[in-house]
């Protein structure tokens, strides 16, 4: 599969996001726990170059402990924050306002000794569409600040939310980049949702999940939809997989055949709402 997706409205968000940049202190990166490496936009490191940092690696439920924690030493040794969360949980994000002001010491610190004390860290969300940045600020702030989806490209412009007296986040649209280096990453973008559906052939991507599942969690497919689902690293055997949990799921169409679209929708779904179990896809300095 050759995936590339970049909409027009996406340049305009990422010369919006160039222009409001002067005005932050600090850059909140949500990526997504599962392709950390993947969901990570290039350009922000370009953008931020000045900027404090911290790295929001959401949907940790749907990643494994082991991936997880990967994850968090690998951006240590990079000199950046990450913390690791649910943005649909409340509890799960009691840790961000320490990380922020973390995050910010050295700005705060300067500007206590410039006598400045009450103005509030004035934070920019960033991500690819549908890695949950909107669901963050509104689990954060405790109300429907910004417009949320499951679709990706649901936020089409910047707004600002004021949380409290000590934080300001400006929400942003999910932007990618124009050419993903490596075809590996538009399919892990692809398995979690933040490429459109719509430009996809489903079936085949359903098919590359399950190589990439039978290589690397074997046990999963047969897991899910029973003995008669094993999977297989080639393209004919996960062909075949897929007939197989069509067959067990009882997705039939016109004619009384098996309908490849309907199980490889569900498969998909069943990956990206963690029904297939917590499934990191990336690890730190594996090759893409």
């Amino acid at each position: 599969m050759n995936i590339q997706w970049y909409p027009g409205h996406m340049t305009k968000a990422k010369r919006a996001m160039k222009e409001d940049i002067k005005l932050i202190d600090l850059i909140i990166e949500l990526v997504d726990a599962r392709v950390p490496y993947s969901s990570r936009n290039p350009d922000i490191d370009e953008l931020g170059r000045q900027k404090a940092r911290l790295v929001l690696l959401n949907k940790a439920d749907l990643a494994s402990d082991k991936g997880n924690d990967a994850w968090v030493s690998c951006f240590a040794s990079q000199g950046i924050q990450a913390v690791k969360v649910d943005s649909r949980s409340r509890a799960s994000l009691k840790q961000i306002q320490g990380a922020v002001q973390e995050a910010c010491r050295e700005k705060l610190e300067r500007n206590r000794k410039r006598g400045i004390l009450n103005r509030p860290v004035r934070a920019m969300v960033v991500g690819i569409p549908n890695v949950g940045k909107s669901t963050f600020i509104n689990s954060y702030a405790g109300k429907a600040s910004a417009k949320t989806g499951n679709k990706p490209g649901v936020t089409k412009g910047n707004q600002w939310i004021r949380l409290n007296k000590t934080l300001e986040l400006l929400d942003t649209p999910g932007i990618l980049w124009p050419r993903f280096e490596s075809q590996e990453v538009g399919l892990h973008l692809a398995f979690i949702g933040s490429i459109n559906d719509q430009i996809l052939d489903r079936e085949d991507l359903a098919i590359e999940l399950i190589r990439l599942l039978s290589r690397e969690y074997p046990l999963v497919l047969t897991g899910r939809y029973g003995e008669e689902v094993r999977g297989g690293t080639d393209i004919p055997q996960a062909a075949a997989a897929l007939e197989n949990i069509a067959r067990v799921r009882g997705c039939v169409a016109k004619g009384n055949e098996y309908d490849r679209k309907k199980a490889a929708g569900l498969l998909l779904d069943d990956y990206r709402s963690g029904k297939l179990g917590r499934l990191t896809l990336e690890f730190p300095g594996q090759e893409l």
